[in-house]
């Protein structure tokens, strides 16, 4: 859960309950536990296989079987980026608030420990796409990459509320908006659920994680895909 203070008026709204007919069944507050999602299986085309065990993901799907939703935003540089640019690379996408201080730092460590794991030529692009459309500054975004020594394959998909929403929505993730007013100043407390899905290079997903999760795990979901 993360704090920021610009002046604009944002949305107030819960996203991500979809048709996998996923139960979010928690929001971060404060330095709470990662999210909780149940998947409930469905008799239909692209339904993941669910696992509770520790090293596992929390969802699998076989190949070819679930489209990963594309989409159009612009990264830190303001360079329009989409998934589909990526088509030919395994692909990490992951939802990180750029000015968080709890868990996103945690779970972009994960990440870039399972790419420095893997072999330069097998590393896959990580695109992180924002949570927090009024904190998406260029100071946040250098801070990030010196204070969670990022890797050169991270990426910042960013823009505004209305371009992120539909994002968050198509990859059933919630974000909760706390907007309050403090002495005049408009405060964004922001919670979300951590969670990382890995897209094959064909751009269908393969795996979800939810935090807490570990580098190793992840390193071996993308090396049965380079393998």
């Amino acid at each position: 859960m993360t704090t920021n203070r610009p002046a604009s008026t944002p949305h107030r709204r819960l996203l991500g309950f979809g048709v996998w007919r996923w139960l979010l069944a928690a929001l971060f507050a404060g330095v709470a536990i990662g999210a909780a999602v149940a998947l409930l299986h469905r008799p239909a085309e692209g339904a993941p296989q669910v696992s509770t065990l520790p090293g596992r993901p929390a969802a699998t799907w076989a190949s070819q079987r679930l489209r990963a939703p594309d989409f159009h935003l612009r990264d830190a540089s303001g360079a329009p980026i989409s998934l589909h640019h990526f088509r030919g690379r395994n692909v990490i996408v992951t939802f990180i608030d750029p000015v968080c201080t709890t868990l996103c730092p945690l779970e972009a460590q994960e990440l870039d420990a399972a790419l420095a794991s893997m072999p330069p030529a097998e590393r896959p692009a990580i695109v992180a796409v924002s949570v927090n459309p009024w904190a998406q500054t260029r100071a946040a975004f250098r801070r990030d990459a010196r204070k969670w020594r990022l890797t050169p394959q991270w990426r910042w998909a960013v823009g505004p509320y209305g371009g992120l929403a539909p994002v968050w929505r198509d990859y059933k993730v919630g974000v909760l908006d706390r907007k309050k007013v403090v002495h005049g100043v408009v405060v964004h407390n922001v919670s979300h659920t951590e969670a990382a899905f890995v897209v094959d290079r064909h751009g269908y997903q393969r795996a979800l994680f939810l935090w807490p999760f570990r580098s190793a795990d992840v390193a071996a979901v993308l090396g049965r895909l380079s393998g």
